[in-house]
C-alpha cells in the first residue's frame, strides 16, 4: 500500500448507500476501497485479513447493529457512522467515532468527514504533517452553487469576502457566490494555508504579496486587517521575517 493511501471498508446492508459512498470515495486519491460488506458479521473476516484504516459503518443492520459491532471490536479502525437515524448520535460519539453522517450523504458533508479523518491521523502521528505527508489533507473544497457542487482548488483560491449570509469566493479564474456564513467556510479551510484577517475576510497565505499598516495585499487586492485579528497577522509577519 502506498505511504499516503488508506484502506477503507464499507459495511452497509443497503446497496444504494454502498454505491453512494463508493462514488464519494473515488474523489479522494488517498483513500482505497478495500472491501464492502452487507452484514457486520462478514466484516469480521475482512478485518482479520486486511489492515483497515477507515470503516464506514451503518447502524441499523440485521441481527447486529453497527454500534454493537463496534463495541465488540478489540482494536477498531477509525469509524464514520452512516445512518438514516439521528437517535444514535450521542452514543456514537461516546465511542469516539470520527463522524456521524446522515443519509442521504452529500459529497460536501462527506468531504468534511474525510478531513476529520485526516486530522485524526495527524493527531496520532504528528510526523505525518511533514514532508510528503502534507498531502493528507484534501487540496480542494466542494461548495454548493445553484443546487450543484462546485470544486474549488485551494491553490487557486485568493480570498473570501463576506456579505451577511453569502460569501463571495475570489479565485484566480473567477468569482463564486455561495449562500454560507464565512465562519462556516473557515472551518473547512486548512489553517496552515488560510487566515482570517477581518470578520469579513479570509485570505490565502500563499497569495500575500505585501503587508501594510492595517492592510494586507494579495497582488492587486487590498484587504483590511481587523483589530481583533491583528495578533494573528503579526504572527504571520514574524514567521516570514
Amino acid at each position: 500500500m502506498d505511504e499516503l493511501s488508506y484502506n477503507c471498508l464499507i459495511v452497509d446492508d443497503e446497496p444504494i448507500a454502498i454505491r453512494v459512498i463508493k462514488n464519494h470515495l473515488s474523489q479522494f486519491k488517498n483513500l482505497r476501497l478495500a472491501g464492502e460488506c452487507t452484514h457486520a458479521i462478514d466484516a469480521i473476516e475482512v478485518l482479520s485479513k486486511t489492515k483497515i484504516d477507515l470503516l464506514f459503518l451503518d447502524i441499523q443492520m440485521p441481527q447486529i447493529t453497527g454500534v454493537e459491532f463496534l463495541k465488540n471490536l478489540n482494536h477498531p479502525p477509525k469509524v464514520i457512522f452512516t445512518t438514516a437515524y439521528r437517535d444514535y448520535a450521542i452514543e456514537a460519539f461516546e465511542l469516539d467515532v470520527v463522524d456521524y453522517l446522515l443519509k442521504p450523504i452529500s459529497l460536501l458533508r462527506f468531504s468534511k468527514a474525510i478531513n476529520r479523518f485526516y486530522q485524526r491521523i495527524k493527531e496520532v502521528n504528528p510526523s505525518s504533517a511533514t514532508g510528503l505527508n502534507q498531502n493528507l489533507e484534501a487540496d480542494y473544497v466542494f461548495l454548493k452553487v445553484d443546487k450543484k457542487l462546485h470544486k474549488v482548488l485551494f491553490n487557486e483560491l485568493v480570498y473570501l469576502e463576506s456579505y451577511g449570509d453569502y460569501v463571495l469566493i475570489h479565485t484566480e479564474k473567477d468569482k463564486i457566490t455561495v449562500k454560507e456564513r464565512i465562519s462556516h467556510l473557515e472551518e473547512q479551510l486548512p489553517k496552515k494555508r488560510f487566515l482570517r484577517v477581518h470578520r469579513g475576510y479570509i485570505i490565502s497565505i500563499d497569495k500575500v504579496t505585501s503587508l501594510l499598516p492595517g492592510l494586507v495585499e494579495l497582488g492587486p487586492h487590498k484587504i483590511p486587517i481587523g483589530r481583533s485579528y491583528k495578533a494573528e497577522v503579526d504572527k504571520l509577519i514574524a514567521k516570514g521575517s
